[in-house]
């Protein structure tokens, strides 16, 4: 017990030097760390599981695979609604949890017994998987945004990032480590595992820090409201749409950018590996540039400049991305924007996100969010993609997409400035943001 305690007292004087963590915050951190590292270790196995099927299934099937992820985010929608509408979070989230892991010893299974099933599913376990990737993240920082009030956001998600950078990083490696070794089977069964002790980290999580949350929980209610209200939410509130808005110009760009990746990295590597290789130093350069960011820079950011100007980072360094892009379409200007980009949003934009749902309701803290979340992104995607591919029929390459890119961004940043004066005014109100037809749903 005593050495419990010493441990305990180690950790925590660690985790102070990097995070301001006040007298009665340390459980529920440290949990939402946890909940946070296993949630992307568990996914982060998938996802290279997902794109070796993916190409399996052939180059000529990654369209239609794109627009059923997207086909199957709407259906979801609805279904995610319902549940939360009449189960208490803390059974919701357990059950979606434990039904995604169900369909993971579904798919072992079928790896272990049927290895000659790739045809029928290569493209379902790389819908189900993208499917499962945003819903999952979207669902728990629902949760934590349930959980830790305004002021304690800006002080902590920084350090829960980190927890998830940590566990990508464990993920990929696992993968990288065992594959060969283990085969893909029990791959899909480890990834199963980390996805239950998410569950564990949700049963043993604090009550919340919100007097609205608290009450709910204490009465075992849940959060309520119809199948639909988090779409129609988001349509009847000005800063929903502005989230959405932001959300789209995001995955759009991210879009445009991986197409500019596919045309840059063929021409200068012409073998598969080489060009695996020099992509997955990218992934661990951005993986790094992301963890000191989240350590020591995202929480102050926050907390000292607000959610405003932490969110515009990432739109001006894609203003100043494209366009050098634009003027120097060379290898060089790609990998250091590409790296620059993706490690901030990591640090900067994704947390800053997240805190923006702090300030409304708890019903859309589950739905209105996971529609952003999912179907918006998604939706973002198709648009990106497409783009690309008419722009390259046109006969329009890199320097196109980087002419188009930079203004598109421009409106980013209006839009994050935007966002972040309606926070601060929502916040100081203390009043989550309510629009009239929302009372009549209810």
């Amino acid at each position: 017990m005593a050495r419990a305690t010493k441990r305990g007292s180690v950790i925590r004087r660690w985790v102070s030097k990097l995070v301001t963590v006040e007298d009665g915050e340390w459980r529920a951190t440290l949990l939402a760390f946890t909940f946070f590292f296993f949630l992307l270790a568990s996914y982060f196995i998938l996802r290279s599981i997902r794109d070796a099927l993916g190409v399996q299934a052939g180059v000529g099937t990654l369209p239609y695979l794109f627009t059923g992820t997207l086909l199957s985010t709407l259906a979801l929608q609805p279904i995610s609604a319902s549940l939360v509408a009449r189960i208490p979070v803390r059974r919701f989230i357990p059950i979606v949890y434990r039904a995604f892991g169900a369909c993971l010893l579904f798919f072992g299974a079928a790896l272990t017994w049927w290895p000659h099933s790739d045809k029928w599913l290569a493209p379902v376990f790389f819908i189900w998987t993208s499917v499962f990737n945003l819903f999952v993240v979207s669902v728990f920082w629902g949760f934590i945004s349930d959980s830790f009030t305004v002021e304690q956001s800006k002080r902590l998600y920084g350090f829960i990032s980190v927890g998830g950078t940590i566990g990508a990083i464990a993920g990929s490696a696992i993968t990288a480590l065992l594959a060969k070794k283990l085969g893909t089977a029990p791959l899909v069964l480890i990834s199963a595992i980390m996805l239950e002790i998410t569950v564990q980290c949700v049963r043993k999580f604090p009550s919340s820090f919100r007097s609205d949350t608290r009450a709910r929980e204490d009465a075992k209610r849940p959060v309520g409201g119809g199948s639909l209200s988090g779409i129609t939410h988001v349509m009847s509130s000005p800063y929903l749409m502005m989230i959405c808005l932001f959300m789209l110009l995001f995955t759009i760009g991210t879009t445009l950018l991986y197409f500019q990746q596919a045309v840059i990295v063929k021409a200068e590597f012409h073998d598969r590996n080489s060009q695996t290789a020099f992509l997955a130093k990218i992934d661990l350069t951005v993986q790094i540039l992301t963890f000191f960011a989240q350590v020591f820079l995202t929480g102050r950011i926050i907390k000292w400049l607000g959610v405003g100007i932490t969110l515009a980072i990432l739109p001006v360094m894609s203003i100043i991305g494209f366009t050098a892009m634009g003027v120097w379409p060379v290898l060089a200007v790609f990998v250091a924007f590409n790296v620059i980009r993706r490690a901030g949003n990591y640090g900067f934009s994704s947390p800053g996100r997240e805190v923006l749902f702090t300030v409304v309701s708890a019903e859309d803290k589950y739905k209105a969010k996971n529609f952003i979340d999912t179907f918006v992104y998604r939706t973002g995607d198709q648009i990106g993609a497409w783009t690309s591919a008419y722009l390259a029929s046109a006969g329009l390459g890199v320097l196109a997409i980087s002419w188009l890119a930079a203004p598109m961004s421009a409106i980013w940043l209006f839009v994050a400035l935007w966002l972040g004066r309606r926070h601060a005014k929502m916040q100081a109100a203390e009043t989550p943001e309510l629009a009239a037809p929302r009372v009549a749903m209810a």
